[in-house]
């Protein structure tokens, strides 16, 4: 078996090993205050990962992940080193940016499956210059990459800094991103979405705030991801000065850097959602996947500050899926799809083929029949981008390009028992809740009237809350969902959503809430310290009228419903 080890990013470290074989999203997975692991359903959750060498084969779930590492180098509690088996670029651009724009070294390696797995078994490692020594284990380490890049005259202009300081800032980040992908020239994008816009840390405001004084401006229209605070409301909702003050500085730079203020994680419900085939720079997971898999665009998983940079010059590295050959499927995924599923169906099968597809596209067989909706649809992308690395995924006879295939594709299956299986994982809280969450990913149109109609005028018994996108909250006021909504004890908002929403807009009394989020069921306990339940829309609107969601499983996937 070869053993080789490659610098990503160069440098020095020592110390103990804190090793994984399961990847893991820096957001919503680790606390960057303390560099704890706090995805409760990861196998590292409690450990620190701070000042340790972190072993693990890649990440996966949100593109913010770049900025968690960067706000953990700059306040002394990032790992030691980071390395890798797989390609990756979340936590890898948070390291680089650390790096080069303030002075932050944190060396990134990717080692050979063999090595990778021979140093995970070892107690401590060092790291230097040209060399890896760990309980036995010796490695020369290759230096970076140094692929050829083909720049266009107006690429080398921007690198020169012929438009600017900050233009040739974001052609540096680019073109290093690129090499370390393997591309050999970068792409025109035809419009952006930010996920940078989350006050995930104070790292993220640090950044957009340097580049925007810099004079950063995005040149292709740039849509933005829900943000942290109710950007008009969040002083007499009592949100803390000292979060929301941040909170709003960091939305309010990258409107002055010229990105529209749409404050939503579903940008492909806007007006402006790309086209099949369409070259386009979006970051913000569940919005990535479900571009490429529903929309047929092109985009890759861009992280966190790439984003920017994609905006701000109109390129993108041509790798990943922007390429025909990365988009097919290597995992077939047959579906055993119950009789009489309801809408809970689709985050649990997306969760779950996350799992069973971590690091590769899948194709999802045996739903075509369902007929899956846009919402269906939306809620299982969202999910299966929290347990997968992968920016997309293929449905059979329902995505528009399930036929793409490759030859060496292998098979599993997901069965009822396996959704049973999930079902308990996502539901280990109480039969009692204190809050119904519903729009993670941000609401549509089509699930705020579902929500109305299934409290059919009755007044909610414990909290609701729906966030959702101001396009959507306008349509929903102009034609009365909104009232029939609120009218009902229903709370309706913009700018945040679940996964940056924080106390006291977060009801703090709140012991155990519910979701028909398959993402949020996922990231819920680890972000809000909360218990939390799973289910359908209409048992989520049940719940909030009785405060009460039984512990059974759904009659769709128990014969027995009191197992």
């Amino acid at each position: 078996m070869t053993l080789s080890a490659r610098f990503i990013l160069s440098g020095r470290a020592e110390g103990e090993i804190l090793a994984t074989t399961e990847p893991l999203s820096f957001w919503g997975g680790v606390d960057p205050a303390t560099g704890q692991v706090i995805d409760v359903h990861h196998p590292l959750a409690g450990q620190s990962m701070a000042g340790r060498i972190l072993v693990m084969p890649g990440t996966r779930g949100s593109c913010t992940g770049s900025g968690v590492l960067l706000d953990m180098a700059l306040n002394g509690k990032a790992p030691a080193a980071l390395v890798f088996s797989e390609p990756e670029d979340v936590v890898t651009l948070g390291a680089l940016i650390a790096a080069g724009m303030f002075g932050r070294p944190l060396p990134v390696l990717r080692l050979s499956p063999g090595a990778h797995a021979r140093l995970a078994m070892a107690k401590t490692a060092r790291i230097t210059e040209t060399g890896l020594a760990a309980d036995g284990l010796t490695l020369a380490i290759d230096p970076p990459a140094t692929g050829a890049l083909t720049l266009t005259d107006h690429d080398r202009a921007m690198l020169d800094g012929a438009e600017g300081e900050a233009t040739a800032q974001a052609m540096r980040i680019l073109c290093a991103m690129a090499v370390n992908q393997g591309a050999t020239r970068l792409i025109d994008v035809s419009q952006g979405h930010i996920d940078g816009c989350i006050y995930a840390s104070p790292a993220n405001l640090t950044f957009a705030e340097k580049m925007a004084d810099m004079g950063a401006r995005v040149r292709i229209p740039t849509t933005m991801n829900a943000i942290s605070v109710d950007r008009a409301n969040w002083r007499v909702q009592g949100v803390p000065p000292g979060f929301g003050g941040p909170a709003q500085r960091l939305a309010d730079a990258y409107v002055r850097m010229g990105c529209q203020p749409t404050f939503t994680c579903s940008p492909y419900l806007l007006d402006t959602a790309p086209a099949e085939g369409e070259a386009i720079a979006w970051s913000e997971s569940n919005a990535v996947i479900y571009a490429n898999s529903v929309l047929g665009a092109r985009t890759a998983k861009h992280p966190d500050f790439l984003d920017l940079c994609s905006a701000m010059t109109g390129r993108a590295p041509l790798s990943g899926v922007y390429l025909d050959e990365n988009r097919q499927a290597r995992r077939i995924l047959d579906i055993d799809l119950p009789d009489g599923a309801d809408d809970a169906v689709w985050p649990l099968i997306g969760w779950l083929a996350g799992k069973a597809a971590p690091d590769r596209i899948p194709l999802l067989r045996g739903l075509a029949a369902a007929r899956p909706s846009p919402e269906n649809l939306k809620a299982l992308c969202a999910a299966f981008g929290t347990t997968s690395a992968a920016p997309m995924l293929h449905v059979e006879g329902v995505t528009p390009e399930a036929q793409r295939i490759a030859p060496d594709a292998d098979h599993a299956r997901i069965t009822r028992a396996d959704m049973a299986a999930g079902w308990r994982t996502l539901n280990d809280g109480p039969e009692e809740v204190e809050l119904i969450a519903i729009g993670s990913p941000h609401a549509s149109i089509l699930e705020c009237r579902a929500l109305a109609d299934a409290l059919s005028g009755r007044h909610v018994a414990v909290a609701t809350i729906v966030t959702a996108g101001r396009a959507v909250m306008q349509q929903a006021e102009a034609e009365g969902t909104l009232a029939r909504l609120t009218g009902a004890g229903v709370q309706v908002l913009p700018d945040l959503c679940w996964c940056s929403i924080s106390e006291p807009v977060f009801p703090p009394g709140t012991r155990a809430l519910m979701t028909n989020s398959g993402k949020y069921a996922h990231y819920g306990p680890g972000l809000s310290g909360r218990a939390v339940r799973f289910g359908g829309l209409a048992a989520c609107a049940e719940a909030a009228l009785t405060g009460h969601a039984p512990r059974i499983l759904p009659d769709w996937l128990a014969a027995d419903r009191t197992s």
